[in-house]
């Protein structure tokens, strides 16, 4: 898989679009050579979370704090409902993980889009009352923590560590 290095010494913008990258590509990299099985595997019980689950999820962080914010509209989550609240990561079946990654790589491009449109990290989300900047690095964040839970993950499914 080629995946996006670490970002160079640059300027906000292109830094914290290089670190978001970074940490989407190391989520894809943690469920790259894996089967379907293998991706909705619960490997460190007692948690219920697997590689897919946090596909699913970041594809809802994704929604929630770059698409809806930048564009604006009805807001709806993707996986999760009043009647499923965790339905990004509990009850995964196999058949759900090639249509799941799908659906994150066309949020993720949605994102991109977006962002590629924004003139200024200070101005206000429409669909939300916070900066770009803040949505941004809230996604970040939410890769980099749960990126350390796929690596726990990864390693339990087949032994597989590192970046």
């Amino acid at each position: 898989m080629n995946r996006s290095p670490e970002p160079e010494n640059a300027g906000e913008r292109n830094l914290l679009l290089g670190w978001l990258a970074f940490h989407r590509d190391a989520l894809a990299s943690k469920c790259d050579g894996l089967g379907a099985a293998q991706q909705v595997e619960a490997s460190a019980p007692p948690s219920d979370l697997t590689l897919a689950g946090l596909v699913r999820h970041m594809t809802e962080m994704e929604r929630a704090y770059l698409v809806y914010p930048l564009q604006g509209g009805d807001f709806s989550l993707i996986y999760c409902t009043d009647d499923n609240p965790d339905g990004d990561i509990v009850g995964l079946t196999p058949e759900i993980v090639a249509p799941s990654l799908e659906r994150w790589h066309a949020e993720r491009a949605c994102a991109d889009a977006l962002l590629a449109a924004v003139n200024s990290l200070d101005d206000r989300c429409v669909g939300s009352r916070n900066s770009v900047r803040w949505n941004l690095l809230k996604v970040i964040q939410e890769y980099a923590r749960h990126n350390g839970h796929a690596d726990i993950i990864r390693e339990r499914i087949d032994g597989a560590v590192g970046e």
